[in-house]
């Protein structure tokens, strides 16, 4: 446990969100451990935030039905329940609450399990208060973004947008394409891919793209508004038509006419509401709560999930005819640990906004750092990769401007664990092996008694057959056409068996990044 005293917010002052009131703000502590809550306590209340301590698991459910905090940092390990459930059961009672695991000092898989599971991010123990601060600023500033219907005035107008804030990839390039061909079509457009991968980018972009370019475009995020506040959201209400409606207002349909709506997360809209929206989208004529009156609006939709829709649609969570309806066109974002390509682009792109944000001149990642993030899978996207180069550019304080190792923990932890080493070469004087350049490591075997013959040949043959792309790889510095005439297959093959072993072919690339050592 770090026991440094706690920091001023001043000490972050570019990260403080503006709120008219801090003391509103509401941070539920949940751990078993006194003095972690007491750091944590007081880091908060120093910030200006009310802090609300909990010891286990059941605590913090109460808590949470009892105060509604703004945010919530959660421990894994607790007394009562494991902190995954407690996170899956906070979700079911809030979606809105921004989440921040807490994981112990040697657990890198918890941080990936964490994120899959809905998290907002994660600090790990021993952590520093700064540290702390600045996620929950981060949390915080996305929350308040994200819980109002939002008309986006600056919608970028170049026609390779996408090139030019996603990357350059193969894939990207492919989205670029269909994004150019659907735009100027009135399709309703359904954009799938997980938390963090750039589907309100890709969504900007077919609304600039489109004959509709000179009008609103209005994001509405589906699972960060109240359940009993995103009709009116999205309908709008009449004066007087429930308590607190002091006066008429325009939802987020109307807000859009003439332009596109952009429905975020819309797997989480309540299944109430969805018979609305499809009658809505059918008619294009929307009616405000406590109105009398349909009014006819004229917009084009486009809808953003990271869920898989059709398996909800199975599990009769989501409506089959709504899903159709939204997905008359469908693009998938694939994933930053399938695209790593990108790394270079996104990792330049995101140190210069940083360096900007907090007047600042890191000029780049050691080589050794730079490993760390090509070796990182990246579970939360692009996302996950800008909230820790900003907090890294945040604790910068190398001469040279030079993010090192030491600020990447925790990914360096995962990294190692997670990453497939290469099996050693076998001494040339072996007589079982000396037609074979390289060995499956003994312990595959040792541990795999419970496997077939058949299984055991397949696991090894594997392993030797990504070692052997990682050679060539090396020896032809990641140019794949090289690799792949060495081994004298084609180039799809190649192409198909690094995605499959999940090779990125920039690691080996001379000069890609430049950092300095």
């Amino acid at each position: 446990m770090n026991q440094q005293r706690p920091v001023n917010e001043a000490s972050v002052p570019a990260l403080v969100p503006n709120v008219a009131s801090r003391a509103a703000i509401k941070v539920l502590i949940v751990d078993d451990q006194e003095d972690a809550r007491w750091v944590l306590t007081n880091v908060m209340r120093q910030a200006g935030f009310t802090p609300l301590p909990a010891a286990s698991g059941e605590d913090a459910l109460a808590s949470i039905q009892r105060h509604t905090p703004d945010i919530v940092l959660l421990d894994i390990g607790l007394p009562d329940m494991d902190g995954f459930e407690v996170l899956t059961r906070i979700k079911l009672l809030d979606k809105a609450i921004p989440v921040i695991m807490v994981t112990g000092n040697g657990k890198p898989y918890d941080a990936a399990r964490a994120v899959r599971a809905g998290a907002w991010d994660y600090i790990t123990k021993p952590f520093k208060n700064t540290d702390v601060l600045h996620t929950v600023h981060g949390a915080l500033a996305e929350k308040a973004a994200r819980s109002q219907v939002r008309r986006i005035v600056d919608t970028p107008r170049q026609a390779d947008f996408l090139l030019h804030s996603m990357g350059n990839s193969p894939s990207i390039k492919g989205i670029q394409r269909e994004v150019e061909l659907v735009a100027r079509t009135n399709f309703s457009i359904l954009v799938t891919g997980e938390s963090g991968s750039g589907k309100e980018l890709v969504s900007q972009a077919i609304h600039a793209l489109s004959l509709r370019a000179d009008k609103p475009l209005v994001a509405v995020d589906c699972g960060a508004i109240a359940e009993s506040l995103i009709e009116s959201e999205l309908f709008g209400h009449e004066k007087g038509a429930f308590t607190g409606a002091h006066q008429a207002k325009a939802g987020a349909f109307e807000q859009a006419d003439g332009g596109t709506i952009f429905l975020d997360e819309i797997g989480n809209l309540p299944l109430a509401l969805q018979g609305k929206l499809l009658r809505a989208l059918e008619t294009r004529r929307i009616h405000r709560i406590g109105s009398t009156r349909e009014k006819k609006v004229d917009f084009r939709v486009v809808a953003a999930t990271n869920a898989n829709l059709l398996s909800m649609v199975e599990r009769r969570e989501f409506r089959e005819d709504l899903y159709h309806r939204l997905a008359e066109y469908s693009i998938r974002i694939p994933p930053l640990r399938e695209r790593k390509e990108d790394l270079v682009f996104l990792t330049q792109r995101f140190l210069a906004q940083t360096n900007t944000e907090l007047d600042k001149q890191v000029k780049g990642l050691s080589t050794n750092a730079w490993g760390i993030l090509q070796r990182y899978d990246w579970h939360g996207n692009a996302r996950e990769l800008r909230n820790h180069l900003r907090r890294a550019v945040l604790l910068c304080d190398h001469p040279e401007g030079l993010i090192l190792p030491e600020l990447l923990g925790m990914l360096d932890q995962r990294a190692q664990a997670t990453e497939l080493k290469m099996p050693e070469r076998v001494p040339a004087k072996s007589s079982t092996r000396e037609t074979c350049p390289f060995c499956a490591p003994e312990s595959s075997l040792a541990d795999g008694t419970d496997l077939s013959l058949k299984e055991l040949v397949a696991q090894a043959t594997a392993q030797v057959e990504r070692a052997i792309l990682l050679r060539v790889l090396e020896k032809s510095h990641g140019n794949k056409a090289l690799a792949a005439r060495t081994l004298r297959i084609d180039y799809k093959t190649i192409h198909t068996k690094l995605k499959v072993y999940e090779i990125s072919s920039t690691q080996f690339m001379k000069d890609v990044y430049k950092p300095v050592a």
